[in-house]
């Protein structure tokens, strides 16, 4: 599998990458590629572009949850498509949480989630909205809905969304991630884990039955963690003697520097690649 940080909101120095608060990646595996969460704006496309990076023929798009740092890109994408001549694009699987497409506020955002209704990407991707593990490939899987079984990962709520007619508080159901099956190990591959990045690993051991983990990646929530939060999550990491652990996006520098006190914590930016 190669994987590359299309955007992230570090730009490593020496590179001319676009970076922004938000998260999305490029994943190739067993012939197929996947695009996962889609930023903003249309960084993510720009730096593609720098990249070489096709985005016509894409097989899957996937969405960790429907916040606007990993959905408003959508909107992008689709303006590329209705802009630039590509006779045999690839008509791409979208595959989501239902709830990933629900309208979200937050702090007088009008719009906190996707910017693209549920319709409209239907007339451009082939949609599957599940809260079932699917495999998008021979080896590369993506979760469904993730159970929260952790004592210190608590449930908390971020903004509204609209259920039934009306706002409710926002737990983030749509939460979920990928998982790649590597001969030596788990690859696990979070957008912003908000059901707790050890809840995300203990999902893709369950849905691969493979408990030996090679590494974790992407946006583990960890902004402002207090203790009891951030010491038992740096030991489940820690524990599982990792390769390596390239937390990103919202990820803080506080959170880095305490996961990287037991951790192989490495260096993540726009336009880096990983090969697993």
């Amino acid at each position: 599998m190669e994987l590359t940080f299309l955007v992230d909101n570090n730009a490593l120095v020496g590179s001319r990458f676009l970076a922004e608060a938000g998260l999305s990646m490029l994943i190739e595996a067993d012939g197929k590629r996947l695009l996962f969460d889609t930023g903003y704006s249309d960084a993510f496309l720009a730096n593609a572009r720098c990249l070489g990076a096709d985005m016509d023929h894409l097989d899957w798009i996937a969405l960790s949850h429907g916040h606007s740092d990993h959905t408003w890109g959508l909107g992008m994408l689709l303006r590329h498509y209705d802009m630039t001549a590509c006779p045999d694009r690839t008509r791409a699987g979208l595959i989501a949480h239902p709830k990933a497409l629900d309208t979200k506020r937050h702090r007088g955002i009008p719009e906190f989630g996707s910017l693209v209704a549920e319709d409209k990407l239907a007339s451009y991707f082939d949609l599957q909205l599940t809260v079932e593990p699917v495999w998008l490939t021979e080896s590369l899987v993506a979760l469904g809905e993730i159970k929260r079984v952790t004592d210190f990962e608590k449930p908390s709520t971020l903004g509204e969304r609209l259920e039934g007619g009306a706002f409710v508080p926002d737990d983030i159901p749509d939460d979920t991630a990928l998982a790649y099956v590597s001969d030596t190990g788990l690859v696990v591959i979070a957008g912003c884990a908000h059901t707790g990045i050890c809840n995300t690993v203990e999902q893709a051991k369950r849905v691969t039955g493979v408990d030996n983990v090679r590494a974790v990646l992407g946006g583990f929530h960890l902004q402002k963690a207090r203790p009891e939060r951030l010491a038992p999550t740096a030991d489940y990491l820690a524990a599982l003697d990792l390769e390596g652990l390239w937390c990103c996006h919202c990820t803080d520098l506080a959170a880095k520097i305490g996961l990287a006190a037991k951790c192989p914590v490495r260096e993540v930016g726009s336009g880096m690649k990983l090969t697993f």
